[in-house]
């Protein structure tokens, strides 16, 4: 049994060590080496966490197998009321589970609540897909019909990141479950407390022993989900580097594979532009989350004259208050890249507005300020990689014609967003940018369910989106069923 988180503050509040859930049971991995969980607010250990290794892989698969047979012969809808009986554990713990993202993540209480929430949204999803996914059948010739119904592949797994420790897995296990399959979940090594709340939710929400295993580790345990051969599907969420190893190396094991990658999100801000609305949301998109979401702004695109909208957006990054209206990094090392890529601009001719290099907090923890570096050119490293920090590059172009080229030319297709009020120009921007989730006056363009979250290029291996109804898609396949019972006169194709 997993006790209450019992944190109502930012103090620093310890927690239980992270293990394994396999079979309905809280087992130790049996690894050799241990690492602290760390609450980035304060730079000490909160928890241990120890590394699985292919055995504890493999000891999930089996007991996943197990228990999948019975599983995928209930009818979908009971096995949705798993997932309405989830939801309300959730939303009557919605509070406790904030603050266990929040010290185990380094996100503001606000943000925390904010990813419970919408990962409660993705549950409510899996809530609805008795009716969205119930089978079409039609008739197709005289007394002959054809219907499509969506079996379960089997063992599936889920590889997320330190993030969103909380919502990405309920990006993957509603409709996985839903869907008849039994799932194996391998949280970051940096954040697995989450998990240990979200399998004990699922335990008593009635979900039979051994249909949602945990397994803690890294490397070594991803790669024993990739090669196993009892796992059928896996889906990751994480850099575009990793993306690409998980996606190369699951596919030739066989496997169905759909991998999101990193993010270089432009913000293309037009002259006439609103400024109030464009100012609050440009702050408020690269600051979230510390910048430490795939869906954060990385580049504002300034086009023409918009010096009035970047002196508004400079003068309510320094406003901003750390601490209270932005948390920590997740880790020191996080610090040294991120301070790294601002310095290394200004070495290069970009001019700082707003420094948040020194930035701290109390004594301890992992900080940076809000950063905006302007006049970067789109060649630096500060234009083009991703940076997953609070800083913002501003570039400048001529025209609405450099400002798309400037976006497409990066090899991420994530996300774009346009700041305009003229419907044309939204318009056009929609149409040709290279981002598969795009905005309109929005900073962060993530689809709500059921529109599914997914982006282009370099963001994205593998076909379909993660969430809603691909995602439903992507944990089952359909088998179509044809059908006569009556002898008919007359003969068709199909007699």
């Amino acid at each position: 049994m997993i006790p209450k988180f019992e944190a109502s503050s930012y103090e620093q509040t310890p927690f239980i060590d992270a293990r394994n859930w396999i079979g309905g049971e809280w087992v130790e991995p049996s690894g050799d080496r241990v690492l602290p969980v760390v609450n980035p607010r304060h730079g000490e250990t909160m928890a241990k966490v120890r590394m699985s290794t292919a055995s504890d892989v493999d000891a999930a698969v089996q007991a996943a197998s197990t228990a999948v047979e019975d599983w995928k012969q209930w009818p979908l809808r009971e096995r949705a009321h798993v997932m309405y009986r989830a939801r309300g554990l959730m939303m009557r713990d919605i509070d406790e589970l904030s603050w266990l993202v929040s010290h185990e993540n380094g996100k503001i209480f606000a943000e925390a609540k904010a990813e419970v929430e919408k990962g409660i949204e993705c549950v409510e999803y899996g809530c609805a897909l008795p009716n969205i996914a119930a089978g079409n059948q039609l008739e197709v010739s005289r007394g002959v019909s054809c219907e499509v119904v969506y079996a379960p592949l089997g063992v599936v797994a889920g590889i997320v990141p330190f993030n969103f420790p909380f919502m990405v897995p309920l990006w993957m296990l509603p409709q996985a479950l839903v869907g008849g399959n039994a799932f194996v979940l391998k949280p970051s090594e940096q954040v697995p407390l989450s998990s240990l709340k979200l399998a004990q939710i699922f335990e008593d929400a009635g979900l039979p022993k051994g249909i949602l295993n945990l397994v803690q580790g890294d490397r070594e345990t991803v790669e024993a989900l990739c090669d196993h051969p009892g796992i059928e599907a896996v889906a990751f969420v994480g850099s575009t580097r990793v993306a690409k190893l998980v996606y190369g190396r699951s596919a030739a094991a066989g496997k169905r594979a759909l991998c999101l990658g990193g993010a270089k999100n432009h913000l293309i801000v037009v002259p006439d532009a609103d400024v109030e609305l464009t100012a609050d949301n440009v702050v408020a998109s690269y600051t979230g989350c510390a910048g430490q979401r795939c869906m954060a702004a990385s580049v504002m695109v300034a086009v023409g004259d918009v010096q009035h909208i970047i002196d508004e957006v400079a003068k309510r990054s320094a406003a901003m208050t750390l601490g209270q209206d932005l948390g920590p990094i997740t880790t020191a090392a996080a610090v040294e890249r991120i301070n790294g890529y601002i310095t290394q601009a200004e070495q290069q001719g970009a001019k700082v507005l707003v420094d948040g290099r020194a930035a701290s907090v109390g004594k301890g923890g992992y900080w940076v300020g809000p950063t905006l570096l302007d006049h970067v050119k789109g060649e630096m490293p500060a234009a083009r990689e991703e940076i997953f920090g609070p800083v913002l590059s501003i570039v400048r172009v001529a025209n609405l014609d450099q400002a798309i080229a400037l976006e497409n030319a990066n090899p991420y297709g994530n996300a774009s967003s346009v700041y305009t009020t003229s419907g044309d120009v939204a318009r056009r921007v929609m149409n040709e940018v290279e981002a598969g989730m795009c905005g309109v006056n929005i900073g962060v363009p993530v689809p709500r369910e059921p529109f599914g979250f997914g982006g282009w290029n370099d963001s994205k291996f593998g076909h379909g989106n993660i969430t809603g109804w691909d995602g439903f898609r992507f944990w089952t396949r359909p088998r179509k069923i044809t059908s006569k019972w009556a002898l008919q006169k007359d003969a068709t194709w199909m007699s």
